[in-house]
């Protein structure tokens, strides 16, 4: 596994770390045993970041990584995970849910400390709290010794702007854009870069739409985004190669992205998913694929309050 520079927190994560949403039941029911043995076979195979939220599975994954870890050395793995969201349209941001927040999930995970934690999809709320109240309020958590680095998540690139402009922040998490169809957070990487910011990806299936797995119900994607990604996935499907491979691949190669975040309840997936960036990528392919896609290539869709997304593109 390769380790990479998270910024300027001394931190070095894996090329692929271990997103911990599954455990949460967020997209299927899941075998608890096989569920735990993905964390320890991820930890086994050089994934030692993992990323969750008291959002997956409302409690439920933190729970379950406290089983997980409970005989796993401490300073083996770096663990990160969220506040802000705790239920589909529950959130609150305010400094008192902060420090109440830490301290429940510190206690749901067996763990004293959390290296990262960030505000979880901060587009749902006016930005201005996150930057007056709930920053500050990490901040001292972070001088209290509980966590060490802070920062932010969510789906618009905009809301990584604004807070940005307006204060300072170790880490940023992004999902669903940095993918085979999706390029627009590496519009940030100068910005994050000057700023010393941490720069963490995630999703590198954009939810399944870059697999051969039905969408989950909730997906956003329009009938012409389904249909190019279908010729995309076909394409791959005649030279003998999952979709799935090339995006997880894609995805890790770029290295300005310290990490890419995948998660699964089942330890077969995640061992596919380390044999997969291990495996050289077809550059031929590669360029197919980007041309199939280029019709919808940056597409995205608004999450959370409109003013805090981006304008369409035209």
């Amino acid at each position: 596994m390769e380790y990479r520079e998270l910024g300027n927190t001394g931190l070095k994560l894996p090329a692929l770390s271990f997103g911990a949403s599954s455990l949460g039941q967020e997209f299927r029911k899941v075998d608890t045993t096989e569920a735990l043995k993905s964390v320890h076979v991820a930890l086994e195979l050089g994934m030692n970041f993992i990323d969750t939220s008291p959002y997956y599975g409302r409690g439920m994954s933190e729970v379950m990584l406290g089983i997980a870890l409970r005989d796993i050395p401490r300073e083996s793995y770096i663990l990160g995970t969220k506040l802000g969201r705790y239920d589909a349209n529950h959130f609150d941001f305010s400094a008192k849910r902060v420090a109440e927040s830490v301290d429940v999930s510190l206690h749901r995970m067996g763990v004293e400390h959390l290296d990262i934690i960030l505000c979880h999809d901060i587009e749902y709320i006016d930005m201005s709290q996150i930057v007056e109240e709930t920053i500050p309020a990490l901040r001292k958590v972070q001088q209290e010794g509980k966590v060490r680095f802070i920062g932010v998540s969510g789906y618009p690139m905009k809301i990584f702007k604004y807070v940005l402009e307006h204060t300072d922040l170790d880490v940023v998490l992004s999902y669903n854009h940095y993918t085979l169809q999706n390029t627009m957070f590496a519009d940030l990487v100068p910005l994050l870069k000057k700023r010393g910011v941490g720069i963490m990806n995630a999703a590198p299936f954009s939810a399944r739409l870059l697999t051969n797995a039905p969408l989950p119900p909730w997906h956003k994607a329009t009938d012409e985004v389904r249909e190019v990604a279908a010729a995309a996935a076909a394409h791959c499907e005649k030279a003998g190669i999952d979709i799935a491979q090339l995006a997880c691949q894609y995805s890790v190669a770029n290295t300005d992205m310290t990490t890419c975040i995948v998660g699964s309840a089942n330890p077969d997936n995640v061992r596919k998913w380390a044999d997969w960036i291990n495996t050289p990528i077809d550059q031929q392919l590669l360029d197919d694929v980007l041309e199939i896609l280029k019709p919808i290539h940056n597409w995205f869709y608004i999450e959370g309050r409109p003013e805090n997304n981006d304008d369409p593109i035209i």
